[in-house]
């Protein structure tokens, strides 16, 4: 098994695991299938698109694309030092290896490389115990959570937001006085 930045030249497949993960788990995903589906190529290879703010990491086994994170910086001035962790799914037949962990390992490590990114947040649905309790184990501290946050295959979900702090208080200070 191995780690990497996907590229625009892993769309399909990207796009394969993608609509796997919304068919096999809507409730984890703020996406639908149908509004994925829909998407254009084009479209979907933005994302993958190289840039200092954004990246899609893949876990690959044999050349098969098996397991996806997203990671990319808030756009807004004021929400700068934040990034989003999103997406992440592993193919039912690649489960309980740890790949989901260090798919968010890797997401982790290309958020922390970013001038000025002080925290990574994230949302997870109440009932998603699993996943909840490995971005417990990497650090991540719920800050709050959202009653019916999600509207999915008509249920309401609640949502837990969580973040994983770089920074100390006084290390923002000091943060904030360099900039």
């Amino acid at each position: 098994m191995f780690i990497r930045r996907l590229t625009p030249s892993d769309t399909a497949a990207f796009q394969g695991i993608r609509l796997l993960g919304l068919q096999e788990a809507p409730a984890a995903f703020g996406s639908s299938y149908e509004e994925e589906a829909h998407r254009s190529v084009d479209d979907v290879a933005s994302r993958l698109t190289q840039t200092s703010e954004q990246a899609v990491i893949g876990a690959f086994v044999d050349e098969a694309l098996v397991g996806v994170a997203g990671v990319r910086r808030q756009n807004l001035l004021k929400y700068r030092h934040k990034a989003a962790l999103w997406g992440v799914y592993v193919h039912p037949g690649h489960r309980g290896v740890s790949i989901s962990r260090k798919l968010v390992d890797a997401a982790m490590a290309f958020a922390q490389a970013m001038p000025g990114v002080m925290q990574v947040t994230l949302t997870v649905t109440k009932g998603n115990v699993a996943a909840a309790g490995l971005y417990r184990s990497l650090g991540f501290e719920v800050f709050g959570e959202e009653r019916n946050g999600l509207f999915a295959d008509g249920i309401m979900h609640d949502e837990i937001h969580m973040a994983r702090v770089f920074l100390s208080a006084a290390d923002v200070m000091t943060h904030a006085k360099i900039r």
